[in-house]
């Protein structure tokens, strides 16, 4: 049987470290792609523990010949791609007007950019094939933005506009190559630890917060699974059906209570070193500081990934419910 060959940007820490470990299991081949060398080389020792084979490749995502280069590695060592997973972010949390131009460019460059660059370069490898999966690795605040995170939400919103765009032309060009979307929620990784910010006190993911593990299940199954688009997590459902539905709403919400929610104990500390320009040294696994608070398991999630048991047993429910009630009735 055929080993699938995947390439994952930000392999070496949080969701793209998970998603290393789970297409291990399945005895992939992976490219890992990132910038930082020592979390890189910690994800292929679990790569290669797991049962798959990793190659550890340093690159900057915002860079198109990197980006190239790294798919050309991949390709040379383990044949063509089948999977690739855009998934490299880069934030900065703080109010609009606090932040430099060129902070906002640098995370526009690697956050929405570097998966422009991915998704080109997949699809030089893909198309004249007619095969593969390319997974675009989006967010909640793709649709439902939230305040101190201007950059990320609005290069979120422009991976999504990308990906619908490019989607019919797919269509238009009758190509089998897929294109998909994976929305996360809040997820425990490292980010918040070494992200810039200037917020007043510790940042963290607004509650509630999932394991990197959850949607990292999901880009896998997404890969053999044909499907528009996957939200991770009952919050993000309720926040992006929310948002079409009462936007104005989410609005007062988040303007009234979006920025004590993306903070908690402490003051920070101001000289903490973040990885905006350059990775930080050292192995930052997968798992951020929040263990304790975060979920492994999404209900909403096994139920959109198993429609035919769900479709059954909501069926089996409303049956049950109308039975009784005929019962009630007629006694």
């Amino acid at each position: 049987m055929k080993r699938d060959v995947v390439l994952i940007t930000g392999a070496s820490a949080g969701v793209g470290r998970a998603t290393a470990r789970e297409f291990a299991r399945q005895g992939a081949y992976i490219g890992l792609v990132a910038r930082g060398l020592e979390g890189l080389e910690a994800a292929k020792r679990e790569v290669d523990a797991l049962g798959g084979r990793g190659l550890i490749i340093p690159t900057d995502v915002s860079d198109p010949e990197q980006v190239e280069s790294a798919a050309q590695l991949v390709e040379s060592a383990f044949g063509p791609i089948d999977v690739w997973v855009n998934n490299a972010m880069e934030t900065v949390m703080s109010p609009f007007l606090e932040m430099t131009v060129d902070e906002f460019r640098r995370v526009t460059e690697v956050t929405y950019l570097g998966y422009v660059n991915g998704t080109r370069t997949a699809l030089k490898s893909m198309l004249p094939r007619d095969k593969g999966v390319i997974i675009q690795v989006g967010s909640s605040l793709a649709y439902r933005a939230i305040p101190f995170q201007s950059a990320y939400s609005g290069a979120k919103h422009a991976i999504r506009g990308f990906t619908d765009a490019l989607r019919s032309e797919l269509i238009h060009k009758k190509s089998r190559v897929r294109l998909t979307m994976v929305q996360l929620p809040a997820v425990n990784t490292p980010q918040f630890s070494w992200c810039k910010s200037r917020l007043p006190r510790k940042p963290r993911p607004v509650p509630p917060i999932y394991q990197p593990e959850v949607p990292a299940r999901a880009i896998v199954w997404l890969a053999r699974h044909p499907r528009r688009e996957l939200f991770v997590g009952m919050s993000t459902v309720i926040a992006i059906w929310g948002n079409k539905v009462f936007p104005a709403l989410g609005d007062w919400v988040l303007g009234k209570r979006g920025w004590q929610a993306q903070q908690y104990n402490g003051p920070a500390d101001p000289d903490r070193p973040h990885y905006l320009w350059l990775p930080l040294p050292g192995d930052h696994g997968a798992h951020g500081e929040f263990d304790e608070r975060s979920r492994s398991q999404s209900l909403e999630l096994r139920m959109a990934t198993h429609r035919g048991w769900t479709v059954f047993f909501a069926a089996a429910a409303s049956a049950f419910a109308l039975l009784s009630m005929c019962r009630k009735r007629r006694g």
